[in-house]
């Protein structure tokens, strides 16, 4: 267990932990859970401590005049019973909704809502009492035990502190009127529950970066279990290289399909074939159709020449079209100029062949626009 803690130094990934959360392993603090559910509980007895005295002494004056005639009756009792039970839960209703909404958004301030269904699965394996004994001597074990011993006397000095601080009021409450002395025991039980819930705070802020580090470190994970997630979730290398395969077939055939349409082909003229289409009412700057390097090039030029796109040699503007551009991409400024050159003379070409003039002479492309960043 030693050695397996210690190969376990990579911080757990995203994925692990939202596997974690779906399987009920949050953080959680039961301390802080108590601390905050009795001081709502005593805040809720000083609000509504009057209003439930002057109830539960309504309560204690009619259960106390039952008629005897109504006592004999079974079922005279019973609904009796029933109606004065109905009585002391909407006296209490208060404090007791304000008790659950606390026991309900406590954890939230840790770990936050979640529910899982893997959670509620048995385990079968927490009966080995020799896994049992394991957990009891482990670290966790003795900090645990560490910690009930230290509640328990943070609670009983609280409870004796409370004791001790109000017991000359708890003597003076047989004086008082009845009312006046069930409002003022809810009073001194509220700062009770108040002074317990402050011992148990201060646990809690103790406890909590504790369970947040040890949920931290109980879903570290290994090298290798690092690299088995990045695998499974981008693919083994052969299914990777296989779509990569397939997915620059289909953009090779999608590209030659895209050769007939482009107004040039400019070539190396045999290492490099770069297409380029410009519709000026459409598009800003020419655009890369296609592109490709000695097969792939010689397949783009017999495209080219079997839907009768002129090829224009321009070694120069050939590569650096081919090494700056992608596809489908519009040329950068750097080429403007270049670009124009070759598209002026495809369309002298194409009106010198139409009056049956001589052919115009091909551009001369400047061999420095390789160096020009685009």
């Amino acid at each position: 267990m030693a050695q397996d803690d210690q190969d376990r130094s990579e911080q757990p990934t995203g994925k692990r932990l939202e596997k974690a959360r779906t399987e009920g392993q949050v953080p959680r603090s039961r301390d802080l859970s108590s601390a905050a559910v009795l001081l709502i509980a005593g805040a809720g007895l000083r609000m509504f401590g009057a209003s439930m005295g002057r109830a539960f002494e309504r309560l204690m004056r009619t259960g106390l005049s039952v008629p005897a005639a109504a006592a004999a009756s079974p079922e005279r009792a019973l609904a009796t019973a029933g109606q004065e039970a109905l009585h002391a839960l909407l006296a209490c209703g208060p404090v007791l909704a304000l008790t659950v909404v606390a026991a309900f958004a406590a954890p939230l301030a840790l770990g936050g809502w979640n529910f899982s269904f893997q959670s509620l699965a048995p385990d079968f394996t927490r009966l080995d009492p020799v896994a049992g004994f394991t957990r009891l001597v482990s670290v966790r074990g003795l900090v645990e035990l560490g910690k009930a011993f230290a509640k328990f006397l943070l609670v009983a000095g609280a409870a004796l502190l409370a004791l001790h601080i109000e017991w000359a009021r708890m003597l003076a409450l047989g004086n008082e009127p009845l009312g006046v002395a069930i409002a003022a025991a809810l009073h001194l039980v509220s700062d009770a529950l108040m002074m317990v819930a402050a011992s148990l705070g201060v646990i809690a802020a103790i406890d909590v970066p504790w369970q947040l580090w040890q949920h931290h470190r109980d879903l570290r994970m290994t090298r290798q279990e690092v690299r088995d997630e990045a695998k499974e979730s981008e693919g083994a290398p052969e299914t990777k290289g296989r779509l990569r395969r397939a997915q620059r077939a289909l953009q090779r055939r999608r590209m030659l399909h895209d050769v007939p349409k482009a107004n040039v082909v400019v070539t190396n003229p045999t290492h490099f074939a770069v297409a380029l289409r410009y519709e000026e009412d459409r598009m800003r700057a020419p655009r890369v159709v296609a592109k490709g390097a000695d097969l792939l090039a010689a397949r783009i030029r017999e495209i080219a020449s079997e839907h009768s796109v002129p090829l224009v040699e321009a070694p120069p503007l050939a590569r650096a079209l081919f090494y700056n551009v992608e596809i489908g991409a519009e040329i950068p400024a750097a080429l403007y100029v270049a670009v124009a050159q070759v598209l002026t003379y495809i369309y002298r070409l194409k009106n010198a062949r139409a009056s049956g003039a001589p052919a115009p002479t091909p551009p001369q492309i400047d061999p420095a626009i390789e160096n020009l960043q685009p």
